[in-house]
């Protein structure tokens, strides 16, 4: 077992229940049994989340409860740390950005793309600080950026440089977590900051960032939920999966029209300041979307870009890791 995916499990393991009600699971009512498989085992679903992620999301929109499984979660830093306990079989499924499953792909990992969602582009950054003399992409030639490895900055990162007609070899990255990464911005040790919302609102709010360029033109605005394969072969976590899949999409709908209360309870559910959660509550929504060729081939020029500039070993086929059953469930988050 290699260093990072026993990193991925002991994270698992140690933060699993960091976001659970009482008794590490959420659903099930007490003394009423969970979901069975064909062994009459109960079921419980291992899901993986991010900061402001579905649980925050699911508990706004009042459809986290009144599940017939149970339901443990599990907190990481952002999408390669996850995928890499799900391929671990510490978790069931998670949602993660555009490039993380590229990544994952192309180490072998065993996961599944079951969902797919789209969103702003606006919420996607390339910071720098307020005083920088960067004033065009082109400048970040030779510059320190700050960027997680794996992550959909990454690749927003990436097309940011080849349009410019740079590349990796241009620039020195400096590859750390978003944590890490707004520590070294805010400190000046980093001349950028390839990042998400909503640490792009609060880098601006609160550090006085400036965006260089944001997503539009640049990336594809996809999330993705991601099993394990072993959970998808189970009867038991193939129905919870679906079930859980169903509440998203109804909660993701109901964020879309009530922007001002998700931004509240995000706020209260993270500890961020409310006034970040409100600036970035816009660029974070997201629609469910069925999963079809225009999204296969949208991540298929994600993988051949970071081939070709030999960021991942060999290539990868993206629809090797597409499973479309549950695109039935798009409907039920639809306006």
């Amino acid at each position: 077992m290699t260093g990072r995916v026993l990193a991925a499990l002991l994270l698992a393991a140690s933060v699993g229940t960091a976001c659970a009600p009482a008794g590490s699971t959420s659903g099930s009512a007490a003394g009423r049994p969970g979901a069975s498989g064909p062994d009459g085992a109960s079921v419980t679903l291992r899901i993986g989340d991010q900061k402001a992620g579905s649980e925050a999301l699911l508990k706004a929109a009042g459809v986290l409860d009144g599940t017939s499984y149970k339901v443990s979660w599990a907190q990481f830093t952002s999408g390669p740390p996850l995928l890499e306990a799900v391929n671990a079989g510490a978790v069931d499924i998670g949602g993660v950005g555009n490039t993380p499953p590229v990544f994952a792909a192309a180490s072998g990992s065993r996961i599944t793309v079951v969902a797919a969602y789209r969103q702003p582009l606006s919420g996607a950054a390339i910071l720098i600080p307020g005083g920088s003399p960067v004033t065009a992409p082109a400048q970040l030639k030779g510059k320190k950026i700050a960027v997680a490895k794996g992550s959909s900055a990454h690749y927003h990162l990436l097309a940011v440089l080849k349009k410019e007609g740079l590349s990796f070899t241009d620039i020195q990255p400096q590859y750390l977590q978003p944590a890490d990464a707004l520590a070294a911005f805010a400190s000046g040790t980093v001349d950028a900051w390839a990042i998400w919302d909503p640490f792009t609102s609060q880098a601006r709010l609160e550090h006085g960032a400036k965006v260089l360029v944001d997503g539009d033109g640049y990336v594809n605005g996809l999330n993705f939920q991601v099993a394990a394969p072993a959970a998808l072969r189970d009867q038991g976590k193939e129905a919870a999966i679906r079930d859980y899949l169903s509440r998203l999409a109804r909660a993701r709908k109901w964020a879309v029209a009530h922007q001002a209360e998700w931004a509240e309870v995000w706020a209260r559910e993270t500890g961020l300041p409310v006034k970040v959660t409100r600036a970035a509550v816009a660029n974070t929504v997201t629609t469910p979307i069925t999963i079809d060729d225009t999204v296969t081939d949208s991540e298929q020029r994600i993988a051949d870009a970071f081939t070709a500039e030999g960021l991942i070993p060999g290539s990868v086929r993206f629809s090797d890791f597409i499973d479309s059953r549950f695109n039935d469930v798009v409907g039920k988050g639809q306006p």
